[in-house]
């Protein structure tokens, strides 16, 4: 679907236009997480009729590939291997396992939600915060992933771009427009609405099941093109999130590594969903032509980080 793209002149704009530093005070740091509140719960609970459920992430797994250079770390501490050998076990260490992992959670491979400290423009975070807030031997100390502690629960909306437009999925390079956005809620019957979280399928995670991993920087990546930022902010969505790490690559951008990240994250205060798993979502939808649901995500209460692994759930 054909649209106009910004220039970078008006995408560095957008920091101003779309701004929503102050809004909610000098010293907010939730950004557009203020637009949720008991009644918006409220609303989304009141969507649940089936009990259904299903996860809207990916599996973590642990081998390297093009598109996860550094991949997670496992291993067992403890394992029951012991008893394979028919030796009397004794010690209190054998009766149980245990694991080991870590990993760097933002990239293109792990479902993950960004804070408002993942990202900088010009030496500030969101609400004129200093980047230096933001310490090597600190952490993040404004605008953490802590601050969701009580978790996100409100309603869901599916945007599933492929299926608007009547092809496999959106091209590497090439960006969901607006216009693809506007075209879904009249397709499929449903409007954005503020304190929504917006899910934006691209195809991507099912051509990668189809073709296998990528190298993003190199063979590049779609998202939503910087040209539906005014639209977010219109609607004033509670996060954005889609099977992808939210930006189109190549950006076209010289200035601009990430332009929904940097406009949305550091001028909107938009909480972002990288790498989410939409596949079994946009089924469940089709199934029910039911674009809308409950969204539960929990991110770990991590101290001073800039975001936390996540496992969202849909509910029917």
């Amino acid at each position: 679907m054909t649209g106009r793209i910004p220039t970078e002149e008006e995408v560095i704009g957008y920091l101003d236009s779309l701004s929503n530093w102050g809004r909610w005070g000098d010293d907010d740091q939730m950004g557009t997480l203020n637009f949720l509140g008991p009644d918006k719960v409220k609303r989304a609970i009141s969507l649940v009729e089936e009990g259904t459920t299903v996860s809207c992430a990916r599996t973590v797994m642990f081998e390297a590939s093009p598109d996860v250079p550094v991949p997670p770390v496992h291993f067992m501490v403890e394992s029951g291997e012991g008893w394979a050998t028919g030796d009397k076990v004794t010690t209190r260490t054998a009766q149980g396992a245990t694991d080991f992992f870590g990993m760097i959670f933002h990239g293109y491979s792990i479902t993950h939600v960004d804070s408002l400290a993942h990202f900088f423009w010009d030496g500030k975070m969101y609400n004129n915060q200093p980047a230096h807030l933001v310490a090597t031997n600190l952490g993040a100390t404004a605008e953490s992933i802590e601050l969701t502690k009580d978790g996100i629960v409100t309603r869901g909306v599916l945007v599933d771009a492929p299926m608007v437009r009547g092809v496999d999925w959106i091209e590497r390079g090439e960006g969901v427009m607006p216009e693809d956005i506007l075209a879904a809620e009249e397709q499929c019957g449903f409007k954005i609405e503020e304190g929504d979280v917006l899910l934006v399928r691209t195809g991507n995670l099912h051509r990668r099941n189809v073709e296998g991993p990528w190298n993003p920087r190199e063979e590049g990546s779609t998202a939503c093109q910087a040209a539906c930022l005014p639209l977010f902010h219109e609607r004033g969505i509670a996060m954005l999130g889609s099977d992808t790490g939210n930006d189109v690559m190549p950006t076209g951008y010289p200035n601009l590594t990430n332009p929904i990240h940097q406009v949305g994250i550091v001028g909107m205060g938009l909480w972002i969903l990288d790498n989410a798993n939409l596949e079994e979502l946009a089924q469940a939808c089709r199934e029910r032509n039911r674009w809308e649901f409950m969204l539960s995500i929990g991110p770990l209460r991590l101290h001073n980080t800039t975001g936390s692994p996540v496992n969202p759930i849909a509910i029917f």
